[in-house]
């Protein structure tokens, strides 16, 4: 059965997001959508000294509506130098550190060249999966044929990828029309997420960036139920 998982880009986003990854044989960023404020596009939470805080990237917003993710760029250059700087700050006395920062920090100055968000996203979730050992092939929506309103977009998605199986998170539940995938023998399942174990920084189980995670847990401890 091949999988495939559809999803936004996300700022270093938290542990499920990379859960879906580890499930799914393709993983399509599906950036050509609207760009939403204040969600998970170009932020995410972090645990400092002073408990949990926001990364964010500064973008620039053209006004109008039906900006998409991909359209969207970055306002301030100076922002992952900024974010890095906090990051070594809060997690230096993490076990993790020395070996994760030798390629994380790399991956956060080419970033910071990068003036599109997508781009942005899809090197630090790239390396990001590459690290935790992930196999599914990363694919951009934009890249596959088709057309028509949101869901018949997602099946032709599905279709052009040979999917068996859309693996979906719980939220989707609320608008995605299955009976369109049955029809073209496409199995939907929606992601159960498991309780992911808690690191010292975060004995409350905050929801964080996997980042809180790689710094704190081996790897074969960070999706562990």
């Amino acid at each position: 059965m091949r999988t495939v998982v559809i999803l936004q880009s996300n700022y270093i986003p938290w542990r499920g997001y990379f859960d879906l990854m580890r499930r799914a044989d393709a993983f399509v960023l599906y950036d050509e959508v609207q760009f939403t404020e204040r969600d998970w596009r170009n932020r995410n939470r972090i645990m400092t000294r002073d408990g949990p805080r926001w990364l964010t990237i500064p973008v620039l917003k053209s006004g109008k509506f039906g900006q998409t993710i991909a359209q969207t760029e970055v306002a301030d250059a100076s922002w992952a130098r900024k974010h890095w700087a906090r990051i070594q700050e809060s997690y230096a006395k993490s076990p993790n550190f020395q070996i994760v920062s030798e390629w994380l920090e790399p991956c956060f100055v080419a970033a910071g060249a990068e003036t599109r968000l997508s781009q942005i996203n899809h090197l630090i979730l790239t390396r990001i999966a590459a690290y935790l050992d992930l196999s599914a092939e990363v694919l951009w929506s934009e890249d596959i044929p088709g057309s028509g309103d949101r869901i018949q977009r997602l099946v032709q998605i599905c279709s052009q990828l040979g999917a068996d199986r859309l693996l979906c998170g719980p939220a989707a539940q609320s608008y995605l029309d299955t009976s369109a995938f049955q029809a073209k023998d496409i199995e939907v399942d929606w992601m159960q997420y498991p309780t992911y174990p808690v690191t010292a920084s975060s004995p409350e189980g905050e929801p964080l960036s996997v980042l809180d995670a790689l710094f704190w847990l081996p790897k074969d401890k960070i999706f562990a139920a």
